[in-house]
């Protein structure tokens, strides 16, 4: 089994990978940042660097890599777009589309993939929270858009996963302190009543990959947050 994961060098890219590594897949990451691919490279079976948002970089990494079995999206452009409407600067929302909605769009585009695509979006496509329009409205999007490729790709099955708050490294702008006591005031709220882990992220994918009875879906993996 042949894997690509885009954005597979942090977070729950990251834990997918390793996690379909120790299946004994071909694992395939990219990622941007330079230092991460380094750390990364002797655990997967290739890692390169890419930017998703650079049209050329993407066509050429999937001219290289040729067909393969099951891509996986998960491109963060991190907290970009985050707070109130009125304070934001729409080169920060198209900012927050590119980095992740055309980004996957694009890669679909290239993609030469056989047998499935996972795409990560987020619970915030579903919620309700202050100042995250901009993520509703780029993973509304990207869940929507996922039962007509499932049509359109057909044979190749096309799913999503929607992550709650999760503990990776997307928090770091927040303050370590800060952002503990965030984690715990989310976690009163949750029928789980804590925050997510990547890996429990990345068995979702996985079981996704798998599943070959299973498209056109978005798979909540949010400790019932979408539901509380």
């Amino acid at each position: 089994m042949r894997v690509v994961i885009m954005g597979g060098t942090s977070g729950i890219g990251l834990a997918t990978a390793e996690k379909l590594t120790a299946a004994v897949a071909e694992v395939i990451v990219t990622g941007r940042d330079a230092g991460k691919l380094a750390a990364v490279k002797d655990r997967v079976a290739a890692a390169e660097q890419v930017d998703g948002t650079d049209e050329q970089a993407v066509t050429g990494f999937f001219e290289r890599t040729g067909a393969f079995d099951h891509l996986v999206l998960a491109f963060s452009p991190g907290a970009l777009g985050l707070g109130p409407l009125a304070s934001l600067g729409l080169a920060d929302i198209r900012g927050a589309f590119d980095g992740k909605l055309f980004a996957y769009l694009h890669a679909l585009q290239k993609a030469q993939v056989t047998g499935s695509v996972t795409m990560v979006s987020a619970a915030t496509a579903r919620a309700a929270a202050p100042g995250t329009v901009t993520f509703a409205a780029v993973n509304g999007a990207t869940e929507r858009i996922v039962p007509p490729l499932a049509a359109e790709l057909a044979p190749v099955r096309v799913n999503a996963v929607a992550p709650g708050a999760v503990d990776t490294p997307w928090w770091s702008f927040v303050p370590e302190e800060a952002r503990e006591g965030q984690f715990a005031a989310m976690s009163q709220d949750l029928p789980i009543k804590r925050v997510g882990k990547p890996g429990e992220v990345a068995d979702a994918i996985a079981y996704l990959v798998g599943a070959e009875y299973v498209t056109g879906t978005v798979l909540p993996v949010d400790g019932g947050y979408t539901v509380a």
